[in-house]
């Protein structure tokens, strides 16, 4: 989602000159990149579903190469942006594969779904996280231990680059719509809930073979126009309330994968806080040259608060706006989180950049 801020250079690590003129420079490239999460790394699973959570259709799509792809963006996602500067291949949807598969990664996040069973099931099928690792377990068993040796296949592995972004819909789509969630859990106890289920599956990806692996924070979620517009909230005003709750969840993923990188030996989890810098540029839009922080670019239904209404043509500026439609963003910032969990040790500690250095 945002313009290409960096360029990659192939070769040794070199941070004097190159670092100043704003370099990515990469001694190593890793075998591959696997994508688990929800629909803002999705990059068409949900085309192959029975579901109402689609975004195969213009606008989505409008600045992206292929058109309309299942990203529920305008262009790239997070999710591609961090393979573009891996100089990998975009990792294709798990679902869209039928003969080989491809060994610099796949893409197995859905829209709509979460870390919980039941979250999204409300608009059909979609693939939570549970399911997500199982399909990774059968891509290992059938098809990517038939290509290495066995001690190939761990050193692809361990090298390979695991991103995860979910959880946002297990508040969206689950605990501030169900009010019999709310009374059964607090939000400690249910962002609990949340990081107990979500650390089982980080445990079992290591069990599988991956070691690097990078699980960004939930962002803001209490200023997204689905939220703000249905509170009839002013321009560039966010329910705190709910980033609060969210907060919880960031807070105790924190600890949680530096607990798992404490206890798994040869283990990288590394944690993408990127709640404050998304909030931090829907508060001071300019600094990140940003015009529109409170509205999406697409027409929507519902007075904003719903997905693009098919084929209509979107505001002529998107590299302005930050959102993309009522809940998700544009290329513009997505490529400012990518690149961030590149080069900023704010956002990424160690960043992608350090991270692929490690043997």
């Amino acid at each position: 989602m945002m313009m290409r801020m960096v360029i990659l250079v192939m070769g040794l690590l070199l941070w004097g000159s190159a670092s100043q003129l704003g370099l990515i420079v990469m001694a190593h490239i890793p075998p591959a990149l696997y994508v688990f999460g929800d629909s803002l790394l999705d990059s068409g699973n949900n085309n192959f579903l029975l579901t109402l959570a689609k975004a195969n259709y213009l606008p989505y799509g409008f600045n992206f190469q292929d058109g309309p792809t299942g990203r529920y963006t305008n262009g790239r996602t997070v999710a591609d942006y961090i393979a573009e500067n891996l100089k990998l291949p975009y990792a294709p949807p798990y679902l869209s594969i039928r003969e080989s598969t491809s060994l610099t990664g796949l893409n197995y996040a859905s829209g709509s779904c979460g870390i919980l069973p039941e979250t999204g099931t409300q608009f059909g099928e979609c693939l939570n996280l549970n399911q997500q690792m199982g399909l990774f377990e059968i891509t290992i068993n059938t098809e990517l231990k038939k290509k290495f040796s066995n001690n190939e296949f761990s050193n692809y592995l361990s090298k390979s680059i695991f991103i995860f972004s979910i959880g946002n819909n297990d508040y969206i789509n689950n605990y501030l719509t169900d009010p019999t969630k709310r009374i059964k859990y607090s939000p400690q106890t249910f962002a609990q809930l949340l990081i107990n289920s979500l650390a089982q599956q980080l445990e079992r990806l290591y069990k599988l073979g991956g070691r690097k692996v990078i699980v960004f924070e939930l962002g803001p979620i209490g200023c997204i126009p689905s939220i703000t517009r249905k509170r009839k909230m002013q321009s560039n005003k966010c329910v705190e309330e709910i980033n609060k709750m969210v907060q919880i969840f960031n807070q105790r993923l924190g600890v949680m994968l530096q607990n798992l990188t404490s206890s798994l030996k040869a283990s990288h989890f590394i944690l993408g806080r990127v709640h404050a810098l998304g909030y931090d540029a829907i508060k001071n839009p300019k600094n990140y040259g940003l015009v529109d922080t409170s509205s999406g670019c697409c027409k929507s239904l519902l007075n904003g608060t719903s997905g693009c209404i098919p084929l209509q043509q979107p505001c002529k500026e998107s590299t302005s706006h930050y959102f993309w439609d009522a809940f998700h963003l544009t290329e513009t910032v997505c490529s400012l989180i990518a690149n961030g969990c590149f080069t900023d040790s704010s956002i990424c500690s160690p960043t992608i950049n350090q991270l692929v250095q490690i043997q």
